[in-house]
């Protein structure tokens, strides 16, 4: 399994010239969006197990897993391979997404575990969460108690601001996205994956409607998004959660979204007179309509929250007074007193009180130079500190890129263990959920593996089913093809060393050499190519890409074999691909120029022509585009006959797009 970080490369493969296992070959009936049920008990990547289908998503595709390397449970989000048909773009975008996901580790965010990529299949592994969406909770519930709904704020607060300071924005924040386990801990989902959703726009359907209720003005308005959108939706989740009810809704999604730019959203106050008013005031602040008049990070307001809270409303940056009104001034929790009233106090303030007040400062004074060096302590033991992650079970590689993350420094120790494979985590010092300073160290043992390896007998065994017996032991699979006609193709024939004896740990790698099956090569000199194509494929052969010319002047020779190879009678393995060439005579080829439409690419990408008349199909071109070479080359293609093809453009062999062409 290939991932964009190089984190897993459990099974290194060398073929000669065999044949590479499809995704497609090894599902039971591949990826079905009307059966997802039918994915039960295939192994993704050789670790992941599908167990059971969580759901389809308007990007994903995702199951509950069981990690064989680990033992846990893991959710795996697999990209819909209807999207990837209709636009490539989702592929690069999914896969820049995953590297911007993996920055983040955060208790209050869904971490990701893993990245992976297996045939033209993208998959993200995360870490599994018992439990409910917070939407659930508020259906269930009806409203969420004003104390719970702020502490649940503050968390999902608190993983935006880990996120933001990486210049990561959610841009999906919704209840739908926000998970709480059994034990009330409240995790954010869905990062990466919701930028890709903001592909959709406002007209598309389900996946929007689902989202447009919490986009802020600017997202409506199509304009970008930064952490201060973030903000606006947290805060109608906050309104939500306050009221039961959402702020903004209609039967259209155009309608919603206009709601959202113009319309203010009912006083909370009407709805659930309870909620005391410094948290509405918070609620009302991270909604305002203006980016600039909203809180300008989640830690400011995750504080005001707090504030709220303690019943701290003076050092709020949203003033509870100003959500009091002047016809019923005083009438509310944290409203202030009439105008009037409070001129006449300040009327019956004599003299005498002037000397009081310079006492008043001094102990002011002192109780400000107290919270200055409390609050200074609050904040060295807040914002320099971190809390000590879980690191047993997991690969050392994977760990040190935690730690830090996390800002903690890794001293690791070696020692043989019989249960765990060399490389992963059994122990660690001080244990998970323990809080250090930011800069301070955790000390971690790393399995070498047994003493001494007993090599298990895979002959017989398939391909997948021979790997994962060779990594329970801490082996290091090697796998090849090779022809044979000893056993059925894809099980194994031999493998080095054999199985049953006892090696030393270090010397860990298993050779395993996979039956392909052995084959006859027929002659097809003087056929054509639909002939060719047609006297290989009943021997179990397909053609090589792409087919080479031999030129002529005999007009007769003219799209028939002249060469292949192997030579006719050779033996190779099953689905073994044949390389022929063809006479041309060049003033009988039929040619057409064509422009292409290529997708951007931060990398060099491979472009395959293919053209099909429905009797053969084969490939015009084959090149090279680098990322900054022109997204639409004119090329020039040629074939043997005149007449109308289907042509179909792959790039990195993925279609993205096909229509029909006349040759000439």
């Amino acid at each position: 399994m290939n991932t964009p970080f190089g984190q897993n490369a459990p099974v290194e493969r060398r073929q000669r010239s065999g044949p590479q296992q499809k995704l497609s070959d090894r599902l039971p009936i591949g990826f079905d969006l009307n059966n997802p049920g039918a994915m039960h008990g295939y192994v993704l990547g050789g670790r992941y197990v599908l167990t059971e289908h969580q759901g389809t998503g308007g990007m994903a595709i995702v199951y509950r897993a069981y990690d064989k390397r680990t033992g846990h449970d893991v959710a795996v989000k697999i990209l819909r391979p209807d999207l990837v048909a209709q636009d490539a773009n989702y592929v690069s975008r999914f896969q820049r997404e995953a590297e911007a996901a993996s920055k983040m580790t955060h208790h209050n965010i869904v971490n990701l575990l893993d990245v992976g990529m297996e045939g033209t299949t993208r998959y993200l592994v995360m870490e599994f969460v018992e439990g409910q969406t917070l939407k659930e909770l508020i259906t269930r519930r009806g409203r969420i108690a004003p104390e719970t709904a702020a502490q649940f704020t503050i968390r999902i607060l608190s993983a935006l601001q880990h996120a933001h300071e990486r210049n990561i924005v959610h841009r999906d924040i919704k209840p739908q996205n926000i998970l709480v386990d059994k034990q009330g801990y409240v995790k954010v989902a869905d990062f990466g994956i919701a930028r890709i959703a903001s592909k959709q726009t406002l007209t598309k359907g389900d996946t929007v409607m689902g989202s447009v209720h919490y986009f802020s003005p600017e997202q409506a308005l199509g304009k970008g998004a930064d952490a201060r959108s973030d903000i606006y939706s947290v805060g109608v989740v906050l309104y939500e959660m306050l009221t039961g009810r959402l702020p903004f809704d209609g039967e259209e999604p155009v309608a919603i979204a206009f709601q959202q730019v113009h319309d203010e959203p009912p006083p909370i106050d009407k709805i659930a007179p309870d909620v005391p008013v410094p948290i509405e005031c918070v609620c009302r602040m991270a909604m305002e309509k203006d980016p600039r008049n909203r809180y300008q990070s989640a830690r400011d307001m995750a504080t005001d929250l707090q504030y709220a809270l303690e019943g701290n409303t003076a050092a709020m940056l949203a003033r509870p007074d100003r959500l009091a009104s002047p016809a019923s001034p005083g009438t509310r929790q944290g409203g202030t007193r009439p105008a009037g009233k409070a001129a006449s106090v300040l009327k019956r303030i004599n003299v005498r009180r002037v000397l009081g007040w310079a006492g008043t400062l001094l102990v002011a004074a002192s109780v400000c130079w107290g919270l200055y060096v409390g609050g200074t302590a609050i904040y060295d033991s807040v914002i320099n500190s971190t809390t000590v992650p879980d690191f047993v079970y997991q690969d050392i590689t994977a760990a040190q890129r935690v730690a830090s993350q996390n800002k903690l420094n890794i001293l690791t120790v070696e020692n043989y263990d019989p249960n765990s494979t060399a490389g992963t985590v059994i122990q660690q010092s001080p244990q998970a959920g323990t809080s250090l300073k930011k800069g301070d160290t955790v000390v971690l043992t790393v399995s070498r593996g047994p003493a001494s390896l007993v090599v298990p007998n895979v002959v017989g065994m398939g391909e997948v089913e021979a790997v994962a017996a060779a990594e329970k032991v801490g082996m290091k699979p090697r796998v090849e093809y090779r022809i044979s006609t000893e056993r059925e193709p894809g099980s194994v024939v031999e493998q080095d060393p054999v199985g049953g004896i006892q090696i030393p740990s270090e010397s860990n790698v298993l050779k395993i050499y996979i039956s392909g099956g052995s084959v006859t090569v027929p002659s097809v000199a003087g056929k054509t190519l639909a002939e060719a194509e047609a006297a290989l494929s009943g021997v179990g052969l397909t053609l090589a890409s792409p087919v080479k010319y031999t030129d002529t002047e005999d007009s007769s020779l003219h799209g028939l074999v002249a060469d292949q190879s192997p030579e006719p009678g050779s033996q190779v393995m099953r689905d073994g691909r044949i390389s022929i060439s063809l006479w041309r005579v060049r003033s009988m080829m039929a040619t057409a120029e064509v422009t292409l439409d290529l997708p951007v690419s931060e990398s060099m990408m491979n472009v395959r022509v293919s053209l099909d008349n429905g009797s053969s199909a084969f490939d015009a071109y084959t090149g090279q585009f680098t990322s900054d070479a022109s997204r639409h080359p004119t090329v020039t293609l040629s074939c043997m006959e005149a007449g109308t093809y289907m042509m179909r453009v792959y790039c990195d062999e993925v279609m993205i797009y096909q229509k029909e062409l006349v040759m000439e």
